[in-house]
């Protein structure tokens, strides 16, 4: 069975040639890149009045009022830019028992032709959200564009200016030279419900203003690499150029930017997401005043509380964060956090799983205050930490668990100097043999023991000494290369 891949719904960073569209894996790379600012900041969002909606006597809502007020608020968005090919031939397919023919020997002149640029093009959608021009859409939708089009649905074409994009929650902000333009109005995703009608408008394939409706399958997902951003999930059908285009709830107020499908075949399969729209309002403010983004950062690697590790530590349900390894010189670190703390909530909002810290820390700015609430040695307590700037710090983990055993099924000894210079460790004990729950747990021979339910360890006596007391599932930290991770074994 061929593996699933997250598609964004446009093709803009690809290449749309001759044959038609082609898939592009949606990935995250990086920083925003920074875009001069001509344009001064004005208000966003302006709200006109609300759609009245209408519902049909059999079936499902009837959209029809919300298109007629808000359809005009959503255009289309043809990009052009360009990427490196070449037409040299492959002579390496060529078998070797026919490198002798004439034909080997034509094909060869064209082997060490030089890289080319070759013109692409992809299409996307967006909408208005301020009546002198302001368009939001998603940045893989304009990313390293030479040109950037937009065409209303008067069928007025304009060439648009890139204020600029962030790629960690893919959102961007175009402006066209134009005034007096129809705007979206502003939901609150938080609202919504599984279950709630949704509406979508862009381009797929190119066919403007296309209308697909459906239901909200669920919120807060969190998608491989896209860790900053609860998307919203549905099942409106969503295609390549639907990419950028608004997420209407039945009040007729944008929630969302639709922005990904989740695919085999790379068009739609009944998964489609969204970005809140209150996180793409964040960052298009960033983005207007200031033509880049910044996001903050604790400067940790979190992963998530199973039942066996909230034993293991004295939570009585699964909850939180758990701190797997603090960067040195973070503001986690600084703050006092450590590889064993839980974090349980952010300003007074409860961290429910491990994908939501990153999301609720990187959404706020660099200097920021916040306060944490950590579970650390059994007790919970309140400590303040002043964010930093966003860098890759903050990643999520996984552990494998296993079920019954009995012992750790682990031999240890000490480190050697030479040892602990090139793990960079102050303390541990290297792991030079593995079986039972401990391997059925995931541990390795060749990792590093730092600490057993939290508590550091150097020697065998410490390790014996903790499990005397311990409950039936202990955890223990674990480097392997550069990676820190939490893994709950069950002692039976």
């Amino acid at each position: 069975m061929k593996s699933r891949k997250l598609w964004a719904a446009l093709v803009a960073a690809g290449i749309i040639g001759s044959s038609g569209f082609m898939a592009y894996q949606f990935s995250y790379a990086g920083m925003p890149a920074h875009v001069e600012m001509n344009h001064k900041a004005v208000p966003l969002f302006n709200n006109p009045p609300a759609a009245a909606m209408q519902t049909a006597a059999v079936g499902g809502p009837n959209f029809s009022t919300i298109v007629k007020e808000f359809g005009s608020t959503v255009v289309h968005i043809n990009v052009r830019g360009e990427t490196k090919a070449t037409s040299g031939a492959d002579i390496s397919q060529i078998p070797p028992q026919l490198r002798n023919s004439p034909f080997f020997q034509f094909f060869q002149q064209f082997q060490n032709q030089q890289p080319h640029q070759v013109p692409t093009e992809g299409l996307g959608s967006g909408f208005i959200i301020s009546s002198d021009g302001l368009i939001l859409t998603n940045a893989h939708v304009v990313k390293d564009a030479k040109s950037v089009t937009v065409t209303l649905t008067d069928h007025r074409t304009y060439k648009a200016k890139v204020l600029g994009y962030d790629t960690k929650t893919d959102i961007a902000v175009v402006k066209i030279p134009a005034t007096n333009l129809p705007t979206v109005r502003v939901g609150n995703p938080a609202t919504l419900q599984a279950g709630d009608w949704v509406l979508a408008i862009g381009s797929p394939y190119g066919f403007y203003n296309t209308v697909t409706a459906g239901i909200v399958s669920a919120k807060s997902r969190s998608l491989p690499d896209d860790d900053m951003v609860p998307f919203i999930q549905t099942d409106v059908a969503v295609n390549p150029g639907n990419s950028g285009g608004p997420l209407f709830d039945t009040k007729g107020e944008v929630v969302g930017i639709n922005s990904q499908i989740f695919t085999q075949t790379g068009a739609f399969e009944g998964l489609s997401f969204a970005i809140p729209i209150n996180v793409a309002e964040a960052v298009a403010k960033q983005i207007i005043q200031n033509g880049h983004v910044e996001h903050a950062k604790l400067g940790i690697a979190v992963q998530t509380v199973s039942q066996q590790l909230a034993n293991s530590f004295g939570l009585q349900t699964p909850r939180g964060a758990l701190v797997a390894d603090v960067s040195k010189g973070s503001p986690a670190a600084k703050a006092g956090i450590k590889a064993g703390d839980i974090i349980l909530s952010v300003n007074g909002e409860p961290v429910n799983d491990s994908a939501d810290l990153p999301m609720m820390i990187g959404l706020m700015q660099p200097g920021q205050p916040v306060k944490l609430g950590v579970w650390s040695d059994h007790h919970e307590s309140t400590v303040t930490a002043r964010l930093g700037s966003f860098s890759n710090n903050m990643v999520l983990a996984d552990a494998s668990t296993s079920e019954g055993g009995h012992g750790l099924g682990l031999q240890v000894r000490p480190l050697k100097p030479t040892e602990e210079q090139q793990a960079d460790v102050r303390h541990g004990l290297l792991v030079e043999n593995v079986s039972g729950p401990a391997a059925q747990a995931g541990v390795q021979s060749g990792d590093i023991l730092l600490a057993v339910d939290g508590k550091p360890v150097d020697n065998v006596e410490q390790v014996r000494s903790i499990l005397k007391s311990s409950g039936k599932t202990v955890a223990l930290l674990i480097q392997r290369g550069n990676n820190r991770i939490f893994v709950p074994v069950e002692m039976g």
